[in-house]
């Protein structure tokens, strides 16, 4: 069955679906598991043999991918109107995010007989292969290749042809009033200077008498407003995954600036996720769930870099965590380069515990 970004489709009677995202990081890169040729996120049906939404999600990620599942948590429940079952209802699908390590997988695929020793799933990898079978079509991929827009490590970023674009959107507007919400939107989202722009000022001024508090607001870029940026974008029509969406209008190297588009509303199931860790990030160390048991300070940077999408400083990030508690050394080090090896540290797992009830926050970004 051939299928379109906002393809409407009759399948079964059921109404509800449950769908995964998984997250790990691999070489200081975010990652997330996807099917079908990287189209799709693990997903299926939620049928009266499971016993609760979590049974279900475990069964078809396992099934589909063969990744054994540690931590998840529910994230949304969306309604797809445009997907409809025989019987002519909305599809309802439940959302999960999971933490796992991509070495995981790999173990498994060697344990299925899908990769031989030393191969690996790593499309980068000279020796990667097609991962697992044409059946399932299990694959890792980097989080950035469906928000490009979403890495501010880069030096250089799509964003002014993004928001050239939005502008547009805006000044499309049927109302002043709408308009100027529009243009407020964009400029709490994405973040910049905008003191050559000939809305700003105006943007400002509409505002309460806080005009140095409402600029600092509209020019810091806020990294957990994945999902609004997303949305937007979604809603001027800037994506493959929308309705109003028309190629023709646009630049043509648009696919680069707007990243790879994904089947029903997959990818914006990935920007909730994205989201929702940024988030807690900040206040869980949820990010050691992430890592290997043992881990240089720089790989654990690096790794928190990698999620959030913008740079730390590196002093204040180990003095917080020195200030923190969190992490111990393992009497261990490694050699990566030609300087003296660095040592290694795990978490302490009592203080995860712990944290779980407290505010253990992680460093907060260094806004540019």
């Amino acid at each position: 069955m051939s299928l379109s970004f906002s393809h409407a489709h009759s399948e079964g009677s059921g109404t509800t679906e449950v769908v995964a995202v998984l997250i790990a990081i691999t070489d200081s890169r975010a990652r997330v598991l996807t099917v079908d040729g990287g189209k799709l996120l693990p997903n299926g049906p939620l049928m009266p043999l499971h016993r609760s939404l979590q049974a279900g999600v475990r069964q078809w990620v396992e099934e589909q991918t063969k990744q054994p599942l540690g931590y998840i948590e529910q994230l949304y429940t969306f309604v797809d109107t445009n997907r409809r079952n025989k019987d002519g209802h909305a599809l309802v699908y439940v959302s999960y995010m999971g933490l796992v390590q991509e070495a995981m997988i790999q173990e498994a695929m060697v344990e299925e007989g899908v990769l031989g020793e030393g191969q690996s799933n790593n499309p980068d990898s000279e020796s990667s292969v097609a991962p697992f079978s044409s059946k399932s079509s299990a694959r890792w991929r980097d989080w950035y290749d469906y928000f490009p827009w979403e890495n501010r490590l880069l030096t250089e970023t799509n964003s002014a042809q993004i928001t050239e674009k939005l502008k547009q959107w805006a000044e499309a507007a049927t109302s002043k009033s709408e308009r100027l919400k529009r243009l407020q939107r964009i400029y709490l989202c994405w973040g910049g200077d905008w003191e050559q722009d000939s809305d700003f000022e105006q943007v400002v001024a509409s505002g309460d008498s806080h005009s140095s508090s409402a600029k600092e607001m509209y020019t810091k870029w806020v990294a957990e407003h994945a999902l609004l940026r997303y949305e937007m974008l979604y809603e001027a029509g800037l994506l493959p995954e929308s309705p109003d969406y028309n190629s023709s209008k646009l630049p043509k190297n648009w696919h680069q600036v707007i990243g790879e588009p994904m089947y029903y509303d997959h990818r914006r199931v990935i920007a909730t996720a994205i989201s929702r860790l940024r988030a807690k990030i900040e206040y869980r160390p949820l990010i050691f769930g992430l890592m290997p048991e043992e881990f240089t300070l720089l790989q654990l940077q690096q790794s928190v870099e990698a999620l959030s999408g913008v740079p730390l400083h590196k002093q204040n990030f180990r003095r917080l965590l020195e200030s923190q508690n969190l992490v111990e050394p393992t009497g261990n080090s490694s050699q990566t380069g030609r300087g003296r090896p660095a040592k290694l540290y795990r978490f302490r797992f009592d203080i995860g515990l712990q944290s779980l009830l407290m505010d253990s926050k992680l460093p907060k970004s260094n806004n540019r």
